[in-house]
């Protein structure tokens, strides 16, 4: 017998297209892994058994009729329920749309089943991707599986930990600030951030339409990369008019060596507010790995990126407040009963449908783009974005891809960060990303050596060079030896196969 979460996507997908067992058994497998884990760590806001089994046995029916299978056939997926799956409830973890039907399926969703995936169910997240510990979901929290004291980052905290406790080993996640790598981070997992554009956004409820960008959690990075090849395949999607084609093969130059390539780091960076000891010997860690390998580090700077988090929050907000505003409680969504007029049924649907946290950022997202203040704060915000950006091109100038943390700390207990200015700053390292477009990804490098909770290191690239980014960071991840790790609590809980 074999431990379903021993495998890797890629050893599971090979085995489906051998015949070493069916994507029905698989399929099985997973979804006992999913019975036996889920109580401990509720990473899921629904678990869709039919409709795996139903995908199972068409990729069965595909290899009995010898026809040629996808890179992630007979794969387990899970996706973050803020992506349409024709079948299930698009919640975004919020009463607004406790009972919304997905209508259609989003297309990154889509292109997972036409590669072979087979989609387990819809995981949780801080409601409407607004946090950074998924504590604001509105039906419950998730636990991390290597403390289920402790939070596994946000907003696409669920993605994470499913992956984390061996339940699947490939979700999607959304990243707008930080979403994907600071709670790949905090779970020991791989989480990569695509380039904008990279990946379509078609079908995603959106929080801000310039910052979102959608990409995968794994437990290997070539695992990822199996992923991108399947979010890419069919090149632009005509139904987001930010997509963009991604014509190469994720996987193919992978193992390539770094040797000669340049690492830039920010030597200040580790001095700043609230870093850890244990990030830093991380950091330490990674530059080691590198020069183990024969890459060259390269000082550099980037004399703008404390404004990032500042211009985030007037950014984000202001496009939250735009997008949301749609859930007026007339046409879907949480809907108050007995009002004598519309504008008070609109007015108490939104107050009893949103969770606090969402009602913060649209308010302030309102007050931001008012008369008077939308020139003060929104247009100097996107100044600040285009200091940002010539920050970053600047910087790629002198190397290939940039060495920096992806999470300041630890996973934290749940309620010790209460002031929401403070859980902001979780995302100090990553929102400079999405505020310029380019990619990154958080690749584990073991456990913290006061804490023994996961650690990881950042990488940055260029925009579309999202390839070469994974080419290092499966170089970090060989020198560091962390692949294909399960939390040790949840390794070989349910989910065997012959």
């Amino acid at each position: 017998m074999t431990s379903f979460d021993t495998l890797t996507a890629a050893q599971i997908a090979a085995g489906v297209a051998d015949g070493t067992f069916s994507a029905t058994e698989v399929a099985r497998a997973a979804l006992d892994a999913i019975q036996a884990r889920e109580s401990s760590v509720q990473a899921f806001l629904q678990v869709t058994p039919e409709l795996a089994l139903e995908h199972a046995r068409k990729v069965d029916a595909a290899r009995a009729a010898g026809e040629k299978l996808g890179c992630l056939a007979g794969v387990p997926v899970a996706v973050k329920d803020n992506m349409n799956l024709a079948g299930t409830r698009t919640t975004c973890a919020s009463l607004m749309l406790e009972n919304y039907e997905s209508p259609y399926t989003a297309t990154c969703v889509q292109r997972l089943v036409d590669a072979g995936a087979v989609p387990v169910g819809k995981t949780n997240m801080d409601e409407f991707a607004f946090g950074s510990s998924t504590e604001s979901s509105a039906f419950h929290r998730t636990n991390n599986p290597w403390d289920t004291e402790r939070v596994p980052g946000g907003s696409s905290g669920g993605s994470a930990a499913a992956v984390a406790a061996g339940e699947v080993p490939i979700t999607l996640g959304s990243d707008t600030g930080g979403s994907i790598r600071q709670p790949a981070s905090l779970c020991g997992v791989v989480g990569l951030k695509p380039t904008y554009g990279a990946v379509s956004r078609y079908g995603v409820v959106a929080f801000g339409s310039s910052l979102d960008q959608v990409g995968p959690f794994a437990r290997t990075v070539e695992d990822a990369a199996l992923a991108m090849n399947a979010l890419v395949a069919g090149g632009r999607d005509p139904l987001d008019s930010t997509s963009q084609d991604c014509p190469v093969d994720f996987v193919e130059h992978l193992n390539d060596p770094v040797e000669g390539m340049r690492v830039g780091y920010i030597p200040g960076l580790m001095e700043a507010e609230g870093l850890t000891p244990e990030v830093r010997e991380a950091m330490a860690r990674a530059k080691a790995a590198f020069e183990a390998q024969g890459a060259e580090l390269v000082e550099i700077e980037l004399p703008h990126m404390d404004a990032a988090i500042a211009a985030y929050y007037v950014i984000g907000p202001a496009e939250a407040f735009s997008n949301l505003a749609r859930f007026d409680g007339v046409r879907y969504g949480y809907q108050e009963k007995d009002c004598s007029t519309l504008a008070e049924q609109s007015a108490l649907s939104r107050a009893h449908g949103f969770g606090s946290e969402a009602k913060r950022r649209q308010m302030l997202g309102a007050y931001l783009l008012s008369s008077g203040v939308y020139d003060q704060y929104y247009f100097a915000a996107q100044q600040v974005r285009t200091l940002i950006t010539r920050d970053y091109t600047r910087a790629f100038e002198r190397c290939d891809v940039i060495l920096m943390p992806a999470s300041p700390r630890t996973a934290f207990r749940f309620g010790e960060i209460s002031d929401p200015t403070q859980m902001y700053l979780s995302d100090v390292f990553t929102v400079s990303l999405n505020i310029v477009g380019n990619g990154g990804v958080s690749v584990p490098l073991g456990l913290g050596s006061e804490s023994g909770l996961p650690v990881s290191a950042q990488l940055v690239g260029p925009a579309f060079s999202d390839r070469r980014l994974l080419t290092f960071a499966r170089a970090l991840e060989r020198e560091a030896g962390t692949v294909n790790v399960v939390a040790p609590d949840f390794a070989g809980k349910g989910g065997e196969l012959a």
